[in-house]
């Protein structure tokens, strides 16, 4: 899988919880946090199919695009390559890093610690 870079990130994340759509439903999704032109978009995702992070077919005269991988697939991916290229493999270095730098919501130290508990099992 090609590295997607943070703008084909955004359009992935509104492609995972669509299932599929036209690039006038992404772009309009897209310009709900930050003003993207049409063609912008267009353009990113036609880049995205040729790097074989979206599918597409066709629907009357335009394209329907899907993602071409899952979204856990993805992340798994894209995680992985963080954890060896900045951490040298570490999960607990990756981990720590990670919960040492931010507030962390109860709700989510809570949910970390069930998971850890249902690993330890």
């Amino acid at each position: 899988m090609n590295n997607p870079t943070p703008a084909e990130l955004d359009i992935l994340r509104i492609i995972w919880s669509l299932g599929e759509a036209k690039v006038q439903a992404v772009n309009d999704e897209l310009c709900k946090t930050k003003p993207v032109g049409y063609t912008t978009t267009l353009k990113t995702m036609q880049i995205m199919e040729q790097k074989g992070l979206l599918g597409r077919k066709k629907d009357g005269k335009s394209h329907i695009y899907f993602p071409a991988a899952e979204q856990q697939d993805t992340q798994t991916t894209l995680l992985n390559r963080l954890l060896h290229s900045a951490f040298g493999g570490s999960k607990s270095r990756l981990v720590m890093q990670l919960l040492g730098n931010e507030k962390i919501s109860t709700e989510e130290l809570n949910d970390i610690k069930d998971f850890l508990t249902k690993l330890e099992k």
